[in-house]
């Protein structure tokens, strides 16, 4: 007969094995410790430069190019070749594959429009595009 503490433990045991098994893309270049939507080009894509010419707080955003450094935990600075923006992607989002400041990925988010910390990127999806 199995009791509550044997099953306790092999569930335990279960979930502990199950855990390690997950991968997790990291990003592995350089560190330094409302309805309006953005002008889009054919495949959906904005840039950088607009964005930031007429930044709309919760402005739906593609944007495709590199993660060109790491600002801190979770904040990265990102550059589409019209300027750079500061964009922050959760851990979670990040596919197994290491992104580096060489790697073209595209990012979907919302913009972000802060008084204090400027204009940013809530980044929901992030996808590689060429390693």
């Amino acid at each position: 007969m199995v009791t509550k503490q044997k099953l306790a433990r092999w569930f335990s045991a279960v979930l502990l094995a199950s855990t390690v098994l997950v991968a997790e893309g990291a990003y592995t270049g350089p560190d330094s410790g409302g309805g309006y939507r953005a002008p889009v080009s054919g495949d959906g894509t904005t840039t950088v430069a607009a964005i930031l010419k007429n930044p709309h707080d919760d402005m739906r955003v593609v944007l495709k190019g590199n993660l060109v450094r790491k600002i801190k935990h979770e904040t990265y600075m990102f550059n589409d070749g019209t300027g750079e923006i500061t964009a922050d992607i959760d851990d979670n989002d990040f596919p197994p594959q290491p992104v580096n400041a060489n790697t073209k990925v595209e990012i979907i988010g919302e913009v972000d429009v802060n008084r204090i910390s400027g204009v940013e990127i809530d980044v929901k999806s992030l996808r590689i595009i060429s390693p």
